[in-house]
């Protein structure tokens, strides 16, 4: 495929299933729960992406899940987390956390807060192996890190300080200002999603707003620009 071939395919924001049921209010780019559209059954191993906000003092009662990666992206507000591993933290903007969920966990989500919303990105991945060990890790991030210019999460390998998360997987995250572009060159035998966070940013010339997600098949070089701000999250895929 020639570099030059501009292989992209917007998933509008208006197009995204909604679910609102008094404390929660979520988006979901990705068929869930009762929103089904099949076009929109996931890409490559990335299954969900809820857009999730819910209100102070209010979250999701314990549940379980098995088989899948599991990833929280706070961006505004902080949630709690416990777990069936133990784990007990607060994961606030800047962190990246992951659950690999594997034979089985039980978790609880709450906003702590009893007056600040809770907004969120709850990411789920395909494991590359089913019954896996159930885990948990967190990571904060400083936006120094991340502003400007595209900061490594997580990854299959664990590298650069990212969490490690059971497939090949890299996840990138970039909080850009009025002026900042940033690259990156998909490889010829990689796929990759842009998920817009947050603010209005331009993906080679196209305008994208918060909740537009972008997948890109096959060798593509993005560039990634705003005049206003915001915030994304690239997805590098096998």
């Amino acid at each position: 495929m020639s570099k030059n071939t501009i292989t992209h395919l917007i998933h509008d924001r208006n197009a995204r299933g909604h679910a609102q049921i008094g404390w929660l209010d979520s988006y979901h780019t990705f068929s869930f729960g009762s929103f089904y559209d099949p076009n929109r059954m996931g890409f490559r191993s990335l299954r969900v992406i809820n857009d999730d906000r819910i209100a102070p003092g209010a979250g999701f009662p314990t549940h379980g899940h098995r088989d899948m990666e599991i990833l929280t992206y706070v961006l505004e507000g902080a949630v709690e987390h416990k777990d069936s591993l133990g784990t007990g933290s607060v994961i606030r903007p800047g962190d990246a956390q992951i659950m690999s969920a594997g034979t089985g966990i039980s978790h609880s989500e709450f906003n702590p807060s009893p007056t600040e919303p809770l907004h969120l990105l709850q990411i789920w991945i395909i494991p590359d192996e089913q019954g896996l060990t159930p885990r948990y890790e967190q990571k904060a991030f400083p936006i120094e890190e991340k502003r400007g210019k595209l900061r490594l999460i997580a990854a299959k390998d664990g590298r650069d300080g990212a969490v490690t998360i059971h497939q090949d997987v890299d996840l990138y995250t970039s909080v850009l200002e009025q002026g900042d572009v940033v690259n990156y060159q998909v490889k010829s035998d990689r796929y990759a999603w842009l998920q817009v966070a947050q603010g209005i940013v331009t993906l080679n010339g196209e305008e994208l707003r918060a909740g537009d997600g972008v997948q890109i098949n096959g060798e593509d070089r993005l560039e990634i620009s705003t005049n206003i701000g915001g915030e994304i999250l690239l997805f590098d895929l096998a």
